[in-house]
């Protein structure tokens, strides 16, 4: 093809070009021509087309989003907002951490080892850009019904790759979630999640500033794998009929992304960049334009210099092209010569390919042709801004106002009923995918998955940590999107508080359908408007996070799920709390009420009725649990939170951790008190001559207290339903492997 510059294109102004191919639409390409004053040139225009994407520019999520900057609540921990790689709180001591989660949802159903595989490289690459040392990932995964062909092809594939690339990077992987539903069926959701720390002082920034200092790209070279990749795939539904985009999904390279983490941070440690940006989606076009932008506005680069993998390809491709484990730094020059050593001695390829303007151009030449010349702003973050139409669509009222019809068991058939709920895919046992990922490498791992919270140190000597949970209970956002997103949010810091971690900070990755259906919007709407207004709430800002919409094939979408992460640091990781008991004679409490919220549950689930009301959230109480929970630390011997499978499930988890039974005696209707899912409730272990102080603190704090029972035996006894340890860890432990093994 031709060499279309930008010389030729001010000459052709009437040549047609493919840009709805490349996903634009015709009043985006004529805004493009207006804001350039002539036809885009070929570069020119794929840059465009990836950076305007729904999934490089939120333009359908913006007007939605900006609620977490209006609403946001005061916090003397945030360091770094929304609007950076990935933000940054204060933990204390001078420490600073970040963290953020990301979906790669649909490069992960396309091809799902490499698609998730290079979902952790990315994520991991946005910890590192901010200057801090990647400690630990999680990933928050959905997939259609658990028996069904699709989901036995992509997840054993979508497991592999995480542990694959997380394990070579010498990651501990600890947390994250496994649910099914069939409306996932080909669309998963992989969302992924990274922690990193540093001390203060390090703290990096995408921005290239200071006219002279150079533009240097190094790690990977750039091939064919990826171009257009998650930035288109990810902004387009899956259609069932007719051709869809389906460029190639990035390939990644886990050993190299390693030697490219230990060259950054000896980089850093020397203070050897101004700025610096990964190559994540839209690649180089982003890399360029948000560095520029972000900096005094003026770059120059020499594309033809980017060292290839693949000679063949063009300047268009260059630009789009997706390939992982990329750097692009701005260095001043008179510290070249050392960053060039350093990658040297790391084995890391590395080229200066341009250098900073006092211009407010973005020019880039190929063989010396200028074939870019924009307003970087104009690419990386004005772009179009859609205030899409949406309304509340027409299942909420029949959904909300059905009324539940659900079997429920009486005494006895409780023990059945346990062992049928614990068994079933969503409740089972996960460990063999856990197994898959290295939980203890670098040695600072406290707690992970099946834990309430993962769990990192991050000083051994004075034993500083934090701990990371995400949630989302989409069942409950499918009947009301505006309580589901607090009621996940609530959940998330609650399992933070259950293990004695202080809640500080909030990330989020809203998976939602198609923008462009008026129900799926309203969707995401409430959602937005109820995470800024539990933010705002709570006292938890929410540092940055992720949109992904068009997860629906053809007309059936996702059930809207907002994965909640929550952040919190813990002063001595030494007390943590611990989710089950570790011997007999312990008495074990529930801390909250329940009612009979059956609605969204597993058990409804399991009865296949998608229906009622959901609960609401009080986070007023909320508040209260979490302030209990943190004071009465020193008192637990251990703390489980109640959520998916209600009080069923936190004990069936409780007396299966270390294999000791309880004996547990309840007042309250048995099916409800078992199978309910009424947030906000805690189940405690204490020591019994700790119950009059545990007692004074519920009253202090008004949260209903109620002694259910006592530690010991080889079963869970429930009034006089027996279930026998064994049997329960069978029927747990079997379901995963009968179904993947």
């Amino acid at each position: 093809m031709a060499l279309d510059t930008v010389a030729i294109a001010e000459k052709t102004p009437n040549q047609e070009q493919p840009f709805a191919a490349l996903g634009l639409k015709n009043d985006e390409y004529q805004r493009i021509r207006e804001i350039l004053g002539r036809r885009p040139s070929s570069s020119e225009l794929a840059m465009y087309s990836v950076m305007w994407s729904e999934h490089c520019s939120y333009k359908s999520s913006k007007v939605h989003l900006k609620q977490f900057g209006e609403k946001a609540p005061h916090s003397d921990a945030l360091l770094v907002g929304i609007g950076e790689n990935a933000g940054v709180v204060d933990v204390g001591q001078g420490y600073a951490v970040t963290f953020k989660i990301e979906s790669h949802n649909h490069p992960s159903f396309i091809e799902p080892y490499q698609g998730a595989a290079t979902g952790i490289g990315g994520i991991v690459r946005d910890i590192l850009t901010m200057g801090a040392r990647p400690i630990a990932v999680m990933d928050p995964l959905r997939f259609g019904r658990a028996d069904a062909p699709d989901t036995r092809r992509v997840l054993p594939g979508i497991v592999a790759g995480i542990g694959g690339y997380g394990n070579c990077l010498g990651l501990p992987n600890i947390g994250g979630e496994i649910l099914f539903d069939e409306t996932y069926a080909g669309n998963p959701l992989v969302n992924a999640l990274c922690v990193g720390v540093m001390r203060h002082d390090q703290i990096k920034l995408a921005k290239a500033s200071g006219p002279g200092n150079l533009v240097v790209l190094f790690g990977a070279k750039t091939g064919g794998d990826g171009i257009g990749g998650v930035s288109v795939l990810a902004s387009e539904t899956f259609g069932s009929t007719g051709p869809a985009k389906r460029p190639s999904v990035q390939v990644g390279d886990p050993f190299t992304e390693k030697v490219l983490i230990e060259c950054s941070l000896e980089i850093f440690a020397e203070d050897l960049v101004v700025g610096i940006q990964d190559l994540g989606g839209a690649g180089l076009s982003c890399a360029t334009s948000e560095l520029a932008s972000g900096g005094s506005g003026g770059m120059q680069v020499a594309l033809d210099t980017v060292p290839l993998r693949d000679p063949s390809l063009s300047p268009e491709e260059i630009l789009m092209s997706e390939s992982q484990e990329r750097m692009c730094a701005i260095v001043e020059p008179g510290k070249i010569a050392r960053f060039l050593e350093i990658c040297k001695k790391w084995d890391v390829t590395v080229t200066v390919i341009g250098e900073v303007t006092d211009g407010d151009r973005l020019i880039i030449t190929w063989h010396g042709e200028v074939i870019v010349d924009v307003p970087p702003r104009t690419v990386a973050h004005e772009g179009p801004v859609y205030n899409r139409p949406f309304s509340e669509p027409a299942y909420i009222a029949r959904a909300n106002a059905q009324v539940l019809d659900l079997p429920m068991p009486d005494e006895s058939e409780i023990a059945a009923a346990i062992v049928k709920l614990m068994s079933s895919p969503n409740m089972a046992d996960k460990s063999w995918v856990t197994s898959q990922f290295d939980k203890y490498v670098q040695g600072n791992t406290i707690q992970s998955q099946p834990e309430d919270s993962g769990m990192v140190r991050i000083d051994e000597k004075t034993h500083l940590g934090v701990a990371i949970s995400t949630d989302a209970n989409a069942p409950w956002s499918y009947l009301n999107p505006y309580e589901g997103a607090k009621l996940a949010l609530a959940e998330a810091a609650r399992n933070i508080a259950t293990a004695g971690a202080k809640p500080l900070a909030v990330t989020n990755c809203l998976n939602f359908g198609s923008p462009e259906d008026p129900g799926v919007m309203w969707q995401f709407a409430e959602t937005v408007r109820g995470l800024a207004d539990g933010c705002l709430e709570m006292g938890l800002p929410v540092t940055g996070g992720n949109v992904s919409f068009y997860n629906q094939t053809g007309d059936v979408a996702i059930l809207p799920t907002p994965v909640i992460g929550v952040l919190g640091v813990i002063q001595d990781v030494r007390s943590r709390t611990p989710m089950s008991f570790d011997r007999a004679g312990i008495d074990l409490y529930l801390l909250g009420e329940t009612f009979a919220d059956f609605a969204g549950s597993q058990w409804a689930y399991m009865h296949e009725q998608r229906g009622g009301q959901s609960p609401q959230a009080d986070l007023q109480r909320e508040m209260r649990l979490i302030e209990l929970l943190l004071e009465c630390q020193k008192l637990f011997v251990a703390a489980h939170d109640l959520s998916q499978g209600g009080l069923a499930a936190t004990l069936s988890e409780m007396v299966l951790r270390n294999g000791i039974g309880a004996q547990i005696q309840l007042t309250q209707d048995l099916a409800t008190a078992l199978f309910s899912e009424t947030p906000g409730r805690v189940v405690v272990a204490i020591d019994p001559k700790n119950s009059v102080a545990l007692q004074e603190m519920s009253q202090k704090y008004q949260i209903v207290l109620t002694k259910i029972g006592v530690t010991g035996g080889e079963s869970l006894t429930i009034n006089n339903a027996v279930i026998s340890l064994t049997a329960l860890g069978d029927a747990f432990m079997s379901t995963f492997p009968k179904l993947f093994g």
